[in-house]
């Protein structure tokens, strides 16, 4: 029985080994987690809040137009030197609005349609000097602005979405240089060499997607729409690891490249690498949580100078960020005919409006274009091929021809259905014979 025992506890004790083997593997992985690991944790279980180290150091660079005058601008300045109004009539009653308490206007009883909107206390026709914003200086910082809101959504243990808004104070819309031939002999509205399309505020973005803290892709705000990229994709320029954008002269669309880019199929951007801007030098950090949006305000490591307030409420403000499009009566309000561009339209409303949680790289609801945007899509897509130079004779040709045929083809339709339907079939049937004898006898 002792011989049996001795023989049992060789596999035990090379068993227990085994387990106790493991169990120091187990403790090791736990006590030392992967990358992977760490970033499948939620940014919110630092008790300090502090910003994960891949937001800053794949974070985009900003190239502004080295001509554009308007520059990034701090979002409580824009704030002092606006009113809001509702329905054409200031709000009453106010307190000193700011970043923490903005979202108050929210609770104003308005009329359908209507929102609280960011007046320009001054005529924007004027330019005032806050609508030109502020310089970066040689290193790219802003110092005596903010210009730059980053925000992480978790949309996964592993996955991170992390949008980076730009701010300016004035979007400067485009005039007839910007506009493609043919259309620009026919904007003649234009030809004042005025700006149309201008609107006080301007909210630009990046999002950059983030798997176990390493990026995977990137979009790039356009407009009423945008571009995106795989991080890998070789239309994409990184310095030092960071994404390059190249913000448009007074639109302020983003790029991955410079030079002129087309929008809406007729318009001009132009981009160049005049001022370099890193807007996370000079940003607010925030977390949102994906369900509730609920927003905490996260800090960078070593930050030590004390918040004094969250800074959240101008997140959730839903108004305009600027001026309501003037009616067409207005002294400041030019229209061009034909395509019905304003000279002025209405500003942008604030990021909580940019679709924060997607599945793609894209917005899931992007907005819809209206029937003159996709006209004028239609007609510069057949420009190129069938509507410039002899080719207009050609297509014009084309479909003439077609409509033609078409209702040549409709008339004889028509007509043979008109026999068919005189026909009308014997139910008597008359023999052959008998027929003939009937001629016969006449």
């Amino acid at each position: 029985m002792a011989r049996q025992c001795r023989h049992l506890a060789g596999p035990f004790r090379g068993l227990t080994i085994w387990l106790l083997v493991a169990q120091i593997q187990i403790f090791s992985v736990l006590s030392n987690p992967t990358p992977a690991q760490r970033a499948a944790s939620s940014i919110l279980d630092n008790a300090d809040r502090t910003v994960p180290d891949y937001v800053t150091r794949y974070a985009p660079l900003v190239w502004l137009h080295s001509d554009d005058p308007f520059r990034p601008s701090d979002m409580l300045e824009h704030i002092h030197h606006t009113t809001p109004i509702i329905n054409q009539k200031p709000v009453p009653g106010l307190p000193e609005l700011d970043l923490d308490n903005l979202a108050l206007l929210n609770d104003i009883d308005v009329g359908a349609g209507q929102v609280a909107a960011l007046t320009s206390n001054d005529d924007i026709t004027d330019l005032p000097a806050w609508l030109f914003g502020e310089t970066p200086d040689e290193s790219g910082r802003i110092s005596n602005a903010t210009p730059c809101v980053v925000i992480a959504v978790e949309r996964g243990p592993r996955d991170v979405d992390v949008f980076f808004f730009y701010f300016y104070s004035y979007d400067r819309g485009a005039n007839i240089s910007q506009v493609l031939p043919p259309l620009n002999s026919l904007a003649g509205g234009m030809a004042d060499g005025m700006h149309y399309g201008n609107h006080v505020g301007d909210w630009e973005h990046n999002m950059v997607r983030f798997r176990d803290g390493k990026p995977t892709g990137i979009y790039y705000s356009q407009h009423s729409s945008g571009a995106a990229y795989d991080w890998n994709d070789t239309d994409l320029s990184l310095e030092d690891g960071r994404p390059l954008v190249f913000s448009a002269y007074g639109s302020h669309a983003n790029y991955a490249s410079s030079g002129d880019h087309v929008h809406d199929k007729v318009l001009l951007d132009y981009c160049d690498a005049g001022q370099l801007w890193d807007p996370v030098l000079s940003a607010y950090f925030y977390h949102m949580d994906p369900t509730s949006s609920e927003l905490t305000r996260l800090f960078l490591p070593g930050d030590t100078s004390p918040a004094d307030s969250n800074l959240t409420s101008f997140f959730y403000f839903t108004g305009l960020w600027g001026d309501v499009e003037y009616p067409g009566n207005h002294a400041r309000q030019k229209t061009v005919p034909v395509f019905g561009l304003k000279r002025f339209v209405s500003g942008p409303q604030g990021p909580i409006w940019k679709q924060l949680v997607r599945k793609g790289l894209f917005p899931d609801h992007p907005e819809p274009k209206q029937f003159v945007q996709w006209a004028v899509g239609v007609f510069m897509s057949w420009y190129p091929c069938c509507m410039r130079g002899w080719r207009v004779w050609v297509s014009l040709t084309v479909v003439a021809g077609s409509i033609a045929l078409t209702v040549l083809g409709i008339r004889h339709g028509v007509r043979r259905y008109r026999m068919k339907k005189g026909y009308k079939r014997l139910d008597t049937e008359i023999p052959l014979d008998e027929l003939c004898d009937n001629r016969i006898s006449t």
